[in-house]
């Protein structure tokens, strides 16, 4: 039985025959379908029953197919339809232009069925695709939860731990990856806090040569070393009534984790130079890409001060992990470079939404920021297409697979298995990389995702 879709088609053909064979496939893959032998008759149709998808020859007679593609897109109507332009091979160079103005994609005729039915398949899901994210631009354009912006499950839970969280008064350890937005996070606990009209300071123990460590975080008198010609407040007197975000605290001297340890015990701090202790009304967080664990088991950061912070210890998810996240994230950031370079940017090509949803970006979301402002510079047109972004982007998929050795973790060197659990290992292997994103792992194992869900349904099931 024919499967049934909501999506509505247009094709315009003024080869009767071939209107009415295409019209009939379309209908058969489950699709509904009108079909008209003129542009002008094209766009009679449109104001009754307007397309998802418009199947349009780019030899027409009146109005060609470039002249009704250019005039349809123009009444910007929302949301606009999707072009598959039919064309003989002379006039290639005339569908690459139609690609330049906004067209999906071209065929060639004479045409193959079985390839047209499964572009207009690829193309009505990238449609789709599209469609969420102009439903999500109201979400994009608010201001998030404190700046961080997620529709996705984990950044959910994240939002809900910060709100627990912030209610508490121990210190705070946030985890998370390069650019994934720890310091967003601790500025969010910073403001669902009682401390929120204080000061939120954070600091890079990484940036503060170790000498002047101690000098810049509880301050020095005057006369405490050379140069030292006045009283200096350190950092945590200057956050006094707020919070102190110490930023890749696995970079802080073992001599200074001790002094850190001690405030965060008795809640006092002495200047360089005094002998007296200052109460401390501050809240420490602190943040780090390291593996804090591995970080005390060589010996690089205090186990007791490890374990004062990780009293409440938040991770920030990275990107690869949020799923429908990152093409919302993108297109945000779009719009707000396309604002700020004055630029009039309606959105995405299907391909390059396809790049976007498949590359892992390990430098998280300002791995995607910065790969959207390259974007939106070089833009020339109202689409982004695949040349505007960064190469490792347009290559990730591109890249061929390394060849495995004999110790591979999906080929054991002690028995032979049977094909079908070569196959299950495989499958599991490629999860693994992709960071268990379905959609890159089907692409590369060169199978479509229906059937590697059937295929994860069968192992689960063996």
């Amino acid at each position: 039985m024919t499967e049934k879709h909501h999506a509505q088609i247009l094709i315009i053909e003024d080869d009767k025959a071939l209107g009415s064979l295409l019209t009939e496939e379309i209908r058969d893959a489950g699709f509904r379908a009108d079909h008209a032998v003129s542009a002008e008759k094209g766009l009679t149709i449109m104001q009754a029953n307007w397309p998802d998808l418009v199947i349009c020859d780019l030899s027409l007679p009146g109005m060609d197919g470039m002249s009704f593609l250019t005039t349809v897109l123009a009444l910007q109507h929302q949301p606009p339809p999707c072009f598959l332009m039919i064309t003989a091979f002379g006039t290639i160079t005339k569908a690459v232009e139609a690609l330049k103005i906004g067209a999906e994609d071209f065929l060639t005729k004479p045409l193959d069925l079985e390839h047209f039915t499964l572009t207009v398949r690829r193309i009505l899901e990238r449609k789709n695709i599209r469609d969420t994210l102009c439903r999500m631009r109201g979400f994009l354009s608010s201001e998030g939860f404190h700046g961080m912006h997620g529709q996705s499950t984990a950044m959910h839970l994240l939002f809900d731990q910060i709100r627990q969280v912030a209610k508490a008064h121990g210190p705070v350890l946030i985890l998370g990856e390069s650019g994934s937005g720890k310091e967003l996070v601790a500025k969010a606990i910073h403001k669902e806090s009682n401390r929120a009209k204080g000061p939120f300071l954070p600091v890079n123990c990484a940036g503060i040569p170790e000498h002047l460590m101690e000098s810049e975080f509880f301050g020095h008198a005057a006369g405490a070393f050379t140069g030292a010609s006045q009283n200096r407040h350190g950092l945590f007197a200057e956050a006094s009534g707020g919070s102190l975000l110490l930023d890749e605290i696995s970079e802080m001297p073992l001599f200074l984790q001790a002094k850190l340890l001690r405030i965060l015990q008795d809640g006092k701090v002495r200047k360089v130079g005094e002998n007296r202790e200052s109460q401390m009304d501050v809240r420490i967080l602190a943040a780090t890409h390291q593996d804090m664990e591995k970080s005390v088991q060589q010996e690089h950061f205090r186990e007791d001060l490890f374990f004062r912070l990780e009293t409440f210890t938040l991770r920030v998810p990275p990107l690869r992990e949020r799923g429908e996240d990152i093409e919302l994230l993108a297109a945000r950031f779009m719009d707000q470079f396309a604002l700020s370079m004055d630029k009039t940017i309606k959105g995405f090509s299907a391909s390059t939404l396809d790049m976007i949803a498949h590359y892992p970006f390990p430098g998280n979301v300002r791995e995607l920021r910065n790969a959207m402002e390259r974007a939106v510079t070089f833009a020339r047109g109202h689409h982004i297409f695949p040349e505007h972004l960064p190469s490792r982007i347009r290559n990730y998929l591109r890249s061929p697979t390394p060849p495995q050795n004999a110790n591979s973790p999906f080929l054991p060197t002690d028995r032979l298995i049977s094909l079908a659990d070569l196959e299950n290992r495989y499958i599991q292997h490629v999860l693994k990389e992709t960071g268990g994103n379905k959609r890159s792992a089907a692409t590369i194992l060169g199978i479509g995702r229906r059937t590697l869900y059937r295929k994860l349904g069968e192992k689960g099931s063996s």
